[in-house]
């Protein structure tokens, strides 16, 4: 890396228990257990107020879990497979329970409290995943279940009747799922209709273009690369800016009470 080319800077935004905006350059590579050729950054986390965590990971040839991530009581998992350093060449190989699936780019795997899953990159090309865990909340009489899919098989649907702001859904929205997947893309100038208030958090990890958030009472340039966390009812909403889609893949917890 080197000396610094002048000050040092960054884009960073950090307000714990409120919102974060962590961009790609001052990330620093955390070591996982069980986790060998993985090059992996934590970036929202209960430390900062963030009820899970969502991480960032290269993956290279030959990388593997040696131990099932996620299998403690009540933890629930996923693994997004987001992009790869040869188009159309890498392979991740991911089980869960006694199933073994290859995800090729856009796929995923949603993993059950407890259940876990083992990951390992078997193909030529290295790539990299975003991962995600949780406690589960259970529901009497509910429960959640194994979860494959790819985005590059999901329709899009227009988003709260406007024809420039798109979604798709990566998980059941049945009652025994207590949090979902989204990737929410605006064509440039699009936007949310209405400035959102509400108890959700959501981790964002923006895929594609550039836009200004809302967040709090602030006004804050993110673009491709950036991560988004929003803490419980802080204000929020975007503008889609520059000359491509602004995407973002999100978690959103649902489907279910406050506990007190």
């Amino acid at each position: 890396m080197g000396y610094p080319k002048g000050n040092l800077v960054s884009r960073a935004v950090v307000k714990p228990g409120e919102y974060t905006v962590i961009p790609p350059e001052g990330r620093v590579i955390n070591v996982l257990p069980y986790f060998e050729g993985f090059s992996t950054t934590i970036l929202a986390s209960p430390k900062y107020g963030a009820s899970f965590v969502f991480y960032v990971s290269g993956v290279d040839v030959g990388a593997r879990t040696t131990k099932t991530w996620c299998k403690e009581k009540g933890i629930e998992s996923l693994v997004y497979f987001m992009d790869e350093e040869k188009h159309g060449e890498g392979k991740l190989t991911v089980r869960i329970g006694g199933e073994e699936k290859t995800l090729s780019q856009g796929g995923y795997a949603y993993a059950p409290a407890g259940v876990g899953m083992d990951i390992s990159n078997k193909s030529g090309c290295k790539m990299r995943i975003l991962l995600y865990k949780q406690r589960y909340q259970p529901v009497e009489g509910h429960e959640a279940r194994v979860v494959w899919g790819n985005v590059n098989e999901i329709k899009e649907r227009i988003y709260d009747d406007m024809e420039n702001v798109f979604v798709q859904d990566l998980l059941p929205a049945e009652l025994g799922f207590d949090m979902n997947f989204h990737i929410l893309s605006f064509e440039p100038a699009g936007s949310h209709p209405f400035i959102e208030t509400h108890v959700q958090e959501h981790g964002a990890y923006i895929l594609s273009g550039q836009g200004v958030y809302m967040l709090g009472d602030a006004y804050v340039q993110v673009q491709k690369e950036d991560f988004i966390w929003f803490g419980p009812f802080v204000k929020q909403a975007v503008y889609a800016t520059g000359r491509e889609r602004l995407s973002y893949i999100y978690s959103k917890d649902f489907n279910r009470d406050v506990e007190i």
